[in-house]
């Protein structure tokens, strides 16, 4: 039986959506295989994608991959590969056709790659800074990455996820201590999105003998494909809503703050609450659900992937992210805690 070792770590960089396992086929005989993970992200200043390249084999002939995927030099591809993305536009219904807009990608190192299977702390990537264009109206757009390699050429394509009017609705997050009732967070669809993501952060300070340090709680809602919310939304298509439960502030403050309330006093703006709502294509969403249904992310020879002359995925994502303020009995609530919560 053939295996692929991919480097699904990587896909954890680019992506905010669901976390994935990071186990590998511990061995696998060598063979130069192209692995590229890209999200284009049209609300960024900067793009990045991931080209490297895995192994496969069968079990007669063994290399350890563990060993293996802690050496830069096995995992990049040495210099520079020739990569670009080539920019569609269909107006109107009408066929997709090329606007003569190449955009080069360059090659760069991250320095802030936390340590486990891959190497770290410094990784290559490839980026341009090159912005990518949102759909209007009748006018949509779409991607296709090329990549060359010696006499094969890589390649896969992606529409663009974003533009139209999508936003967080509403001006503030409502929450009781104690309370096992469900609130909501709503927003408009994101153009060509496939599924959602929502995250939601509390971010407050401390001060202690004179120092302020800046604090945060953050939780994630989790993901819901569009056609789940349209069935959850009685058949509603021009709004969404993830819930989530009311006491939950209150009880990640209480395992963030524990006992430590004892000359302690704590601030909070008047916007303290950070929602972010993730869009995502439908590439990304067949990867992330067929390959888990297959057998998990890092199985053998992934189920779905949309690199043609290699493996991975190349998709779309936006995210907007809006600061909303607390509801009133919330900040009452929060105030009558004893965990030094004082008005400025």
């Amino acid at each position: 039986m053939k295996k692929l070792v991919l480097s699904l770590s990587l896909l954890a960089c680019l992506v905010g959506f669901n976390a994935c396992s990071t186990d590998v086929d511990l061995y696998a005989d060598y063979k130069d295989i192209p692995v590229i993970y890209g999200l284009i992200d049209a609300s960024k200043d900067v793009n990045y994608v991931r080209i490297n390249r895995a192994f496969s084999g069968s079990s007669e002939n063994h290399v350890n991959a563990t060993e293996v995927a802690l050496i830069a030099d096995s995992l990049n591809y040495p210099g520079k590969l020739d990569a670009k993305i080539l920019e569609y536009r269909s107006t109107h219904g009408n066929a997709y056709t090329f606007t003569n807009r190449v955009i080069e990608l360059d090659t760069m190192t991250i320095h802030d790659k936390d340590t486990g299977i891959f190497y770290a702390p410094d990784q290559k990537v490839y980026y341009t800074n090159e912005l990518f264009r949102t759909n209007s109206g009748s006018t949509k757009y779409k991607y296709k990455l090329m990549v060359c390699k010696d006499n094969d050429t890589i390649t896969a394509e992606t529409g663009v996820v974003g533009g139209g009017d999508f936003r967080v609705l509403g001006d503030q997050v409502s929450f009781i201590a104690g309370s096992t009732k469900t609130g909501e967070i709503s927003f408009t669809p994101g153009e060509n999105a496939t599924f959602y993501e929502v995250k939601m952060v509390f971010n407050y300070r401390e001060e202690h003998n004179g120092n302020i340090v800046d604090k945060q709680v953050k939780w994630n809602l989790g993901s819901k494909s569009e056609e789940e919310l349209i069935s959850e939304n009685n058949s509603k298509v021009d709004i969404f809503s993830f819930s989530f439960i009311q006491g939950s502030l209150f009880s990640l403050l209480e395992t963030a703050i524990g006992g430590d309330t004892i000359n302690v006093r704590r601030y909070f703006d008047m916007e303290p609450m950070e929602v972010t709502v993730s869009a995502g294509g439908e590439e990304l969403y067949n990867y992330i659900q067929i390959n888990a249904q297959a057998g998990g992310l890092s199985q053998s020879i992934p189920d779905y992937t949309n690199i043609t002359g290699g493996y991975g995925v190349f998709s779309s994502r936006v995210m907007v992210t809006k600061l909303m303020k607390l509801s009133p009995r919330a900040q009452s609530d929060l105030y009558g805690k004893p965990w030094g919560f004082v008005q400025q």
